[in-house]
C-alpha cells in the first residue's frame, strides 16, 4: 500500500482473460444417433460468433465423440486457435504432428472414464509426456499439461518435462460448490489461486478448467493469474435450452465482469483503499 504523498505504483496491464470452447459433447450427441447432425464444426463457428477465443476438441483413443475428420475439418475451416486435447501416446502424438494445431493439451485419459477424471502423474509419467513436448513444441505447437492444482505438479512440468502452459484441474472446486459445501468450495478455490500462483512465478502460463458452470466460473475468473479457462460439456448442456450462441456469450460476459471486478480490486488496494 502506498503511503501519504508516495506515487501509485503502476501495476502492468492485465491480460484479457480467453475463452475456450470444448465441442466435444456436440459431437456426443451427433455419434449417439449416426449421421451428421449435430455438425462440431457448426458449433465451433457458431461458438467463436458468440465470443470464443478458442475452439478445444479431445480426440480420445475410442473416438468416442471427436473424430479423426472432425479435427481435419476445425484444422482447416475454423478462423480461430485449435485446442486439440490428446492422451501422450505416440498415436495421437503422429496426429497432432500431421495437423499442426495451434496448441495441445496433453490429459490423462482412461477407457473406462466418462470424463477426464483428474491431472496427469507428471512426476511418474515424465519421460513420456517430455517426449510429446519435445516433439510437438518442435513443430510450432503449443503445450499445456492438464494437471492437478499441486506445487509438485507444477515444479516437475517446469523442470522435469519443459512445457510451456499447465491448465490447473477445476473439478474438485466445482464439486464442492455443487454439494453447496461453502467451506470446501472455498478450500479447493484458494489452492487453485496458490497453484497458479506458484506457476506463473515457474515460467508458466496458466489455463484453469473442468466442470466450470455459471455458478463457479466467477471465481477462477478473478484469479488474475489465469490466462484462459477452458469449458464444455455445461455450455453443450446449457445450449438445449437456450441455445448455444446465448450460453456462450453469457458465459463470457460473466468471466468479463469478474475479471473486471478483480482488476478493481487490485487498482483499490494498490491505491490504499478498502
Amino acid at each position: 500500500m502506498a503511503a501519504p504523498g508516495e506515487a501509485v505504483p503502476q501495476l502492468k496491464p492485465l491480460r484479457h482473460l480467453r475463452l475456450g470452447v470444448n465441442i466435444d459433447h456436440v459431437a456426443t450427441i451427433r455419434n449417439a444417433r449416426g449421421g451428421r447432425h449435430p455438425d462440431p464444426l457448426r458449433a465451433a463457428q457458431m461458438a467463436i460468433g458468440a465470443g470464443a477465443d478458442g475452439i478445444t476438441a479431445h480426440l480420445r483413443e475410442d473416438r468416442r465423440h471427436i473424430s479423426d475428420s472432425d479435427i481435419t475439418r476445425l484444422k482447416a475451416e475454423i478462423t480461430r486457435p485449435l485446442n486439440l486435447e490428446m492422451a501422450a501416446t505416440d498415436e495421437m502424438l503422429g496426429i497432432a504432428l500431421r495437423h499442426v494445431p495451434h496448441a495441445c493439451c496433453l490429459v490423462p485419459e482412461k477407457r473406462e472414464e466418462r470424463t477426464t477424471e483428474g491431472g496427469l502423474d507428471v512426476l511418474r509419467a515424465g519421460s513420456q509426456l517430455r517426449h510429446c513436448v519435445e516433439a510437438l513444441a518442435g513443430a510450432g505447437i503449443r503445450v499445456s499439461l492438464f494437471i492437478e492444482p499441486d506445487p509438485q505438479a507444477i515444479e516437475a512440468s517446469a523442470a522435469l518435462v519443459g512445457a510451456q502452459v499447465v491448465e490447473l484441474h477445476t473439478g474438485a472446486y466445482c464439486e464442492r460448490a455443487l454439494a453447496n459445501d461453502a467451506a470446501g468450495t472455498a478450500r479447493e478455490l484458494a489452492r487453485i489461486e496458490s497453484a497458479a500462483r506458484a506457476a506463473l512465478t515457474a515460467g508458466l502460463e496458466v489455463h484453469a478448467g473442468h466442470g466450470l458452470t455459471y455458478g463457479t466460473v466467477g471465481g477462477a475468473a478473478r484469479i488474475l493469474e489465469v490466462a484462459e479457462l477452458n469449458i464444455g460439456h455445461f455450455l453443450i448442456g446449457e445450449a438445449i435450452f437456450t441455445g448455444l450462441g446465448p450460453a456462450i456469450a453469457r458465459m463470457r460476459a460473466m468471466m468479463d465482469e469478474a475479471r473486471q471486478d478483480a482488476r478493481e480490486s487490485v487498482h483499490k488496494t494498490a491505491r490504499g483503499r478498502p
